[in-house]
């Protein structure tokens, strides 16, 4: 039966039975419509494109790149902070994927602007940790190999001096901090010093085996100290004089933890020895994350605690991350592209009419607690959900594009090929 042949039949049913109950005999409740908090299945190119324009006006108007009485004028957000660092990536994955050069037109325009006044920013000019150096750094590379004329090299070279020779370490390498407690490593620091040195293998070609071997020690550091193999999922922090380490599971620090193995894996050689190694953790940590995932698409602040809050910007970085795994053909389509799609629709409707990106979760720190992160206010000016946004609006633009996806008795399904039924394949333009 087609599609409008059931959907009348169920309307002609439902109208003839509203004097009676309704029951397994005289209406196909099978067709009857499931109460989803918002929308369920249907994307369209269109839909998404719509949601990252608003985002990106939003973000415009309030970082402007302008010199008024001999200074930088400030926005609503920082020109030259990590989360910035991820807006700009993410900038430039949506030119890709959307075809709208306004995108990457940003991101080189903050770029030279930050460049050609770092005297202004102490994180351009002076880095003093990872959270200065990385994000900013990576996206300056990814720039620069898009566009040599922007002469970035000198800023980039900077950046990466600090992360390489300057940044605090464990005995073995693996980046640190001395707070909250001495030689405490953060789960963050993956995200902020490991896709720089991963990137910079392709920028610095004549250490390119430096580089790419350097990343892949890192990842191993933070596995050995913060993969919880029993969850298949990360701690956020682990400190040297603990015993135990107690393990708190935070959405976010974990969404920087699998970023960083997509953006590693994109710019590692594929015939590089650590390659096998890191995509085998991607693996696991994406089957840990895929069980974690609520019922209106999020994830939880703390992701094995379901009476946390459910927070955007990590189930934002969840959906690009799985969406660009699918994409790159290292995680099955079937079993990970509807988590991809219900997580978008679930930042979707966090997304609000001037382009604010609702419930995200405001800078953080570490804590043995779990009230410290119960209790994270949230605010939408907390610049960590607009990258992840961005860039998971992009690489669900991608999954669209690439992969089939059409309900079959309501679900949402991935196929190998478009399937040739009566009822929509959602992989419109």
């Amino acid at each position: 039966m087609k599609k409008k042949t059931i959907c009348a039949f169920l309307a002609v049913t439902m109208a003839t039975t509203t004097m009676a109950q309704q029951n397994d005999s005289n209406a196909p409740l099978h067709l009857m419509k499931p109460a989803y908090t918002h929308d369920y299945g249907a994307l369209t190119v269109e839909k998404v494109k719509n949601d990252l324009s608003r985002v990106f006006n939003f973000v415009e108007q309030n970082t402007p790149a302008r010199m008024e009485n001999g200074k930088p004028v400030s926005g609503a957000f920082r020109l030259t902070s990590y989360e910035w660092g991820v807006t700009y990536s993410a900038m430039l994955a949506a030119t890709q994927a959307t075809g709208d050069k306004k995108y990457r037109d940003y991101t080189f325009d903050r770029l030279r602007f930050i460049t050609e006044h770092a005297k202004h920013y102490r994180q351009v000019s002076s880095p003093a940790a990872l959270d200065d150096a990385g994000a900013v750094c990576a996206a300056m590379i990814k720039a620069s190999l898009q566009d040599k004329n922007l002469k970035l090299d000198e800023r980039i070279r900077h950046y990466m001096d600090y992360i390489l020779h300057q940044e605090y370490r464990l005995r073995d390498g693996t980046f640190a901090r001395t707070r909250p407690q001495h030689n405490t490593v953060w789960l963050d620091d993956m995200f902020m010093g490991v896709p720089p040195i991963a990137w910079y293998g392709l920028y610095d070609k004549d250490n390119a085996a430096d580089h790419f071997n350097e990343a892949v020690c890192q990842i191993r550091g933070f596995k050995d100290r913060m993969w919880v193999p029993e969850v298949k999922l990360f701690r956020h922090g682990w400190v040297e004089s603990m015993s135990p380490h107690p393990s708190f599971h935070w959405a976010r620090a974990n969404g920087w933890a699998i970023l960083t193995m997509c953006e590693v894996l994109d710019a590692l050689p594929e015939n590089h020895e650590g390659r096998a190694e890191i995509m085998q953790l991607l693996k696991l940590h994406a089957e840990g994350l895929a069980a974690c995932q609520g019922a209106n698409g999020f994830w939880h602040q703390l992701l094995n605690r379901t009476d946390s809050y459910e927070e955007t910007s990590a189930t934002a970085i969840y959906a690009y991350c799985l969406a660009h795994a699918i994409n790159k053909g290292w995680l099955d389509a079937k079993a990970y592209g509807p988590v991809a799609v219900l997580a978008w629709h679930a930042v979707s409707s966090k997304i609000n009419e001037k382009g604010q990106v609702e419930d995200v979760c405001v800078g953080t720190g570490m804590g043995f607690d779990p009230a410290f992160y119960y209790y994270r206010p949230v605010n939408v000016f907390a610049a960590h959900g607009y990258g992840p946004v961005i860039w998971a609006g992009a690489e669900i633009i991608n999954l669209i594009n690439n992969q089939h996806m059409q309900l079959n008795d309501s679900a949402l399904q991935f196929y190998d090929e478009d399937p040739q039924t009566n009822e929509p394949i959602f992989h419109v333009k």
